[in-house]
């Protein structure tokens, strides 16, 4: 799945993204519920871990902008706050379920799995584009030009990060946090050598070049 974790404890924060990248999902970190807003209302996420006590805004604001934006994203709940009413307030916000901290990992995990089976109204797209680059989610298939393009699981999970966020430019921590639960600098060339043997594959057989490097910024991929 892809997640969106809003929580501005760092420790709690990686705490979650940490299990969920363990278990394959692609999660988004973010610790500010302004920041948090944006990302939750421009990206495609298949539910979302959002904690109640936010700075910048606050998680029932971010929910209930959500709702009336029609956003059908599942939305978890976590909170310290365990009173009936506080239940109530946050279900009746728009939340899908809720979650009492502190909270074992296996039941958030748990229930995250289960809001994900739940039948509900979806825009989330299965395939990216980007102009005659195409990425179909659900068979793990990449063409361009309608030539199939063979990539290995860091390769698509790379190009995947870029395409969900097309037009935008992603630094290289943002990459190594997203794309390879690293939060230090590695001092290796991870990144250059896995975007290098992208390029080549996705690029170079072709005419026109999708994926940009921003000298001292990052990468992107054109719209």
């Amino acid at each position: 799945m892809h997640i969106l974790v809003i929580e501005d404890d760092q420790t709690t924060g990686d705490y979650v993204a940490t299990g969920l990248r363990a278990e394959g999902h692609v999660v988004d970190l973010v610790a500010d519920g302004r920041e948090g807003l944006v990302q939750a209302m421009s990206g495609s996420y298949d539910v979302m871990v959002l904690d109640r006590m936010v700075p910048g805004v606050d998680g029932m604001s971010i929910l209930r902008t959500l709702r009336a934006s029609r956003k059908p994203v599942p939305v978890l709940l976590l909170t310290s706050l365990d009173g009936v009413e506080d239940r109530i307030g946050g279900l009746n916000a728009g939340a899908d379920d809720y979650l009492v901290k502190p909270f074992a990992f296996g039941e958030l995990s748990a229930r995250l799995n289960a809001l994900s089976r739940r039948p509900h109204p979806s825009d989330e797209p299965t395939i990216l584009r980007a102009r005659d680059l195409e990425m179909n989610l659900l068979s793990r298939r990449v063409t361009r030009a309608g030539q199939e393009i063979d990539l290995q699981p860091r390769e698509f999970a790379l190009l995947e990060h870029l395409l969900r966020r097309k037009g935008r430019v992603q630094t290289r921590t943002m990459l190594l946090e997203s794309v390879w639960d690293i939060h230090f600098d590695p001092q290796t060339n991870v990144v250059e050598s896995h975007m290098s043997r992208l390029r080549g594959k996705v690029d170079k057989p072709f005419e026109t070049a999708l994926i940009e490097t921003l000298r001292g910024s990052g990468y992107r991929i054109v719209e």
